[in-house]
C-alpha cells in the first residue's frame, strides 16, 4: 500500500520517521483505487508522532493505524512507535521500531461461485464460505537519515512475515477447516528534498518512495512545487500503474492534500482513476527545557 502523498505520512512506512520534527504531528488519509472496478482496494490510514527529551538524548514516539479492503479481505494493522536520535555530521539519524497488532478478515458469505462454473465446485473445501477472521503480532525496523536539505531512509516492515490462521469448525457432517494468510515483508527506500530557488517564493520537493517483498516491485515518484510555504502543486509518476497529480494547501497548523491517478494500464477501460486525501494537524513543542510559561484556562461562570 503506498500513497501517492506518502511524502506526507513518513511514520506509515518507516518507524525511524517519528519524532523527526519539533512538532506534535497528526496526519489522516484516504486511498480509494481503482474508481469504477468492484471490490477495488480502499486504504484508510492515521498516523501521529512527537518528539521527546530524556535527559540530552532525544528520542521519538508515535502510533499508526491503517486499514485496507481488497476484494473479500479486509486487514486492520494498529502499532506503536519508537526511535533514538542520533546528530551525525550536520543531521540528526533515526533508529527507530515498531510493534502491532495484526487482523485478517475474509468474508466468505459473499462467495458465490456459478453454478456452471468448470474449474470449481459449490462445495469447494479450498473456498470458505463462512466469515473467518484471525490475529498476529507485527514488528518492523527502520532508520532514517535527516539534513535541512534532504533525508533518507530504509526500513523492513513486517520483518517477521506474521501468518495469521483461520479456522473454520466442522459439523456432523463436515470437518474443521483450517486456512492461512500471510503479511509479507516489505523494504521500503525513501528520500526527498528541499530545494528553495533564489530569490523567489518558491521551493521544489522531490520524493521517492519503492517497495519490494522481493518477488515484486512497486514505487511512487514525484516533483512539487511549493510556493510561499502556503500552497503545492505536484506530479508524480507510479510505477508502470499511473500518472499523478497534486495539489495541497497549509495554513497556520493544518495541511490538506488531494491527488489524482490516472491509469496507464489496461485498466483506464474499467477505471476511471484513483482518488487520494491527506489532511493533517501540526503543533509547535517547546524541548529546549526553557519554557516555565504555564497555560491558563479562563472559564466564564
Amino acid at each position: 500500500m503506498i500513497f501517492t502523498q506518502h511524502w506526507a505520512l513518513p511514520t506509515l512506512y518507516n518507524p525511524a520517521r517519528t519524532g523527526d520534527t519539533d512538532f506534535l504531528r497528526i496526519r489522516g488519509g484516504a486511498r480509494l483505487q481503482w474508481i469504477g472496478v468492484t471490490h477495488a482496494p480502499q486504504s484508510f490510514v492515521a498516523t501521529g508522532d512527537m518528539p521527546f527529551l530524556i535527559g540530552q538524548k532525544r528520542i521519538g514516539a508515535g502510533a499508526a493505524f491503517s486499514q485496507e479492503s481488497i476484494g473479500l479481505f479486509s486487514n486492520l494493522l494498529v502499532s506503536v512507535q519508537g526511535s533514538y536520535k542520533l546528530k551525525i555530521l550536520k543531521g540528526q539519524l533515526g533508529i527507530g521500531v515498531q510493534v502491532g497488532y495484526y487482523n485478517s478478515r475474509f468474508r466468505g458469505s459473499d462467495v458465490y461461485i456459478p453454478g456452471d462454473d468448470d474449474f470449481h465446485q459449490p462445495s469447494d473445501p479450498s473456498i470458505p464460505t463462512q466469515d473467518l477472521s484471525g490475529n498476529a503480532v507485527d514488528f518492523s525496523l527502520g532508520v532514517n537519515y535527516n539534513h535541512r536539505l534532504f533525508h533518507v531512509g530504509i526500513s523492513a516492515m513486517h520483518i517477521t512475515s506474521p501468518k495469521v490462521k483461520m479456522s473454520l469448525e466442522g459439523t456432523e457432517s463436515t470437518e474443521s477447516q483450517e486456512y492461512e494468510t500471510e503479511l509479507p515483508r516489505t523494504l521500503y527506500f525513501d528520500a526527498g528534498g528541499n530545494i528553495k530557488l533564489q530569490n523567489s517564493l518558491f521551493q521544489l520537493q522531490p520524493s521517492l518512495l519503492a517497495a519490494t517483498d522481493l518477488s515484486s516491485f512497486s514505487a511512487a515518484v514525484s516533483v512539487q512545487a511549493k510556493y510561499n510555504n502556503f500552497i503545492s502543486l505536484g506530479l508524480g509518476y507510479r510505477w508502470n500503474d499511473a500518472l499523478s497529480i497534486m495539489i495541497g494547501a497549509e495554513y497556520k497548523s493544518f495541511f490538506l492534500g488531494y491527488a489524482f491517478d490516472y491509469p496507464l494500464s489496461a485498466l483506464s477501460k474499467a477505471s476511471s482513476g484513483s482518488h487520494e486525501i491527506v489532511a493533517g494537524y501540526q503543533l509547535k513543542l517547546d524541548l529546549s527545557g526553557k519554557n516555565k510559561n504555564k497555560h491558563r484556562s479562563i472559564r466564564i461562570m
